[in-house]
Order: C-alpha cells, then structure tokens, then sequence
C-alpha cells in the first residue's frame, strides 16, 4: 500500500486480489493513457461503465486543447452524460489510472457516480487518500464506493517512463541553448 496509510470505511485496497471485472476496464483506461502519452500529455485515462458497457471514454487533453480542465475524468464524465442523456451517472463506475484530483473527484460526485476505481495512488495532487480524501468527507451530499489498485504498477510505470522522458528531453534541451 505505498503511499497510503490505511484504507479508510468506503475504500478497498486491491492491488494483488483486484478482480477481473476491474481488470478488464482498467486495461481500458490504460489504453486511453497510453493514447494521452503518444499526444505528447501526461499518460491518465479513464473510461466510465453502464450495465456491463463502457458508456464514456476520456484521456488527458490539457495541452492539445489548451484546456486546465481536461482531464481524463472530465472528458469521461461528459462522454459518459452524453452518452446516457442525463448528468445524473447513477449505476454508473468510473476506472481511472491515477487518483483524481480535487476537480475530477467533484466532477464524479456532482454526476452522482456509485463508483470509483483507480490503479495508482497520486502523491502531489490525490484528493481520493494521497493529499486529501474529499470521498471519506460525510458532509458532502454523495458519498461512493471506492477501490484502488487494479493495474498499479502499469499504470505508475507509464506515468513513470513519460516523465523521465519529459526530463531527458529538456535535458537536451538546455546542453543546446
């Protein structure tokens, strides 16, 4: 459980046990971040599920669409409203590679999702038990399910790799200015 003290009353650790089911729709969104690294963003992803299907799809868009708000999370939330016609995502889960920040976990709560997986724990910026754990906060109207784990390392690895390359490349940079 690296960077993580305990799991609190709505959330599950399962970073060895995480089931199938969760498998299967984290592989999703860690497509999504893979698409977000080969555009040059910082590699999240995320896809929200519906009654078995993926109902939204998002991956960091920050840069490409000159946006701070374009998160992997946002862009599913509104994906996943489209798609079903309603804000309201009840019934609805959303598998995320890396813990929302403070934004994206008000978006989630605001489109009333059920629940919430995420692979990899976010240090510097988690709103979900890293930095803050706004779902753990019973004076908010919604409250959720939330699990981590699933595709952890691959989803920290992809992070990882980006961001050593991110480093090399200004690296480069700097020795030819």
């Amino acid at each position: 459980m690296a960077g993580r003290i305990k799991p609190k009353h709505g959330m599950t650790e399962t970073p060895n046990s995480s089931s199938q089911f969760d498998e299967r729709w984290m592989q999703e969104a860690l497509v999504e971040a893979e698409r977000a690294a080969e555009a040059g963003e910082v590699p999240v992803g995320a896809v929200i599920v519906h009654d078995g299907r993926i109902v939204g799809r998002g991956r960091n868009q920050m840069e490409g669409l000159s946006d701070p708000t374009a998160h992997a999370e946002i862009l599913a939330v509104t994906a996943a409203a489209n798609a079903l016609k309603s804000w309201r995502l009840d019934g609805t889960t959303v598998y995320v590679t890396l813990e929302p920040c403070v934004m994206c976990i008000g978006a989630i709560f605001n489109a009333r999702v059920s629940r919430l997986v995420f692979a990899a724990h976010d240090p510097k910026r988690g709103a979900v038990g890293s930095v803050i754990d706004l779902s753990e906060e019973e004076r908010l109207n919604h409250h959720l399910e939330v699990s981590s784990g699933p595709l952890r390392e691959e989803s920290a690895g992809l992070l990882k790799t980006f961001f050593e390359e991110l480093r090399k490349r200004a690296r480069a940079t700097d020795k030819t200015s």
